[in-house]
């Protein structure tokens, strides 16, 4: 894997012709009361940079790296990655979060550049007064563009056949995008994905139990050795669907009410044969060679049901 390019450093924009100047700042002077008398609305002038970053065929991850105070300052420095208002089309942009954002939290987001050099543009928002509110941003590439195009190819129709489709499980705890094979459900101690399949999984996400709150059962993707995906809660999704990324591995983290009722170990199977796990509780479940992820399997145990056996 190519060695992470450091972003350009936030440039300092000219403000528009006629526009107030404030010694940098911002933009102008921020009005201490919002127009319209909305008593107590104040409005807080934030320093906002553009830069256009050019990009080579492939398909590349874009991380706002952790700030120390970015959970007190709503996440600021904050990020989004979008295409330019014009030629666009060869840009394929799919973020870890719904909302777009990369907080200064870690947050990552994925930038598919198809068949030729392009543009994405990267808007930065900062806190004036913050003396360390650049933020620092990691772009790293995945897959080249011969990688991009063997992953892309036409699948053989006869090696395309679909396999049987297996049993519903009772319940789905567990749902995997499968390359080739789409969204893919099981339930806990269920095997997800199929070994020896050659087709690895893009993206997963895990239910919590019954009366488990989403915050207390997170999770991460392996996406390269030593770099994980930002965490996620229960429910959410990890990865990505359709960028021909494979995910490398996982790691579960149970803390608080779910930690204090449950157990959790998880194994894989990946493409080329090579097995890992079971893991327990927040450790990383990944190939020696960091082969694509091809199967998992979460089991949960309830501690009441370990501690009733063990009194018998």
């Amino acid at each position: 894997m190519p060695a992470p390019a450091q972003a350009p450093a936030p440039a300092q924009t000219a403000p528009r012709p006629g526009a107030k100047r404030d010694n940098g700042a911002g933009l102008g002077a921020a009005p201490q009361q919002a127009q319209g008398g909305i008593a107590g609305a104040q409005v807080d002038e934030l320093k906002v940079t553009g830069h256009l970053m050019t990009l080579p065929p492939g398909l590349f991850c874009i991380i706002n790296e952790i700030n120390p105070s970015a959970s007190r300052n709503h996440g600021m420095p904050g990020v989004r990655i979008s295409p330019p208002p014009v030629g666009g089309q060869n840009v394929e942009i799919s973020g870890f979060r719904d909302d777009g954002w990369l907080s200064a939290e870690g947050d990552a987001t994925l930038v598919r550049i198809r068949t030729k050099p392009s543009q994405i543009l990267v808007t930065i928002y900062q806190l004036p007064g913050e003396a360390s509110s650049a933020p620092r941003l990691q772009v790293r590439q995945l897959l080249g563009p011969e990688e991009m195009a063997n992953d892309e190819a036409a699948p053989d129709p006869a090696a395309a056949a679909p396999a049987p489709a297996p049993a519903a499980p009772a319940k789905i705890n567990l749902v995997a995008h499968i390359q080739s094979r789409g969204d893919v459900g099981a339930g806990f101690g269920e095997w997800l994905g199929e070994s020896g399949s050659n087709n690895w999984i893009e993206g997963f996400a895990i239910n919590a139990p019954e009366g488990i709150s989403p915050a207390s059962f997170t999770y991460q993707a392996v996406l390269g050795r030593g770099w994980l995906s930002p965490w996620v809660e229960a429910g959410q999704y990890c990865g990505s669907r359709g960028m021909a990324l494979p995910l490398l591995g996982l790691r579960i983290r149970l803390s608080g009410e779910a930690a204090e009722q449950y157990d959790i170990s998880y194994a894989a199977t990946f493409v080329g044969g090579a097995k890992a796990g079971p893991v327990g509780n927040d450790e990383t479940c990944e190939a020696d060679t960091l082969a694509p992820l091809e199967s998992i399997q979460v089991t949960l145990t309830p501690r009441a049901r370990k501690a009733g056996r063990a009194k018998k």
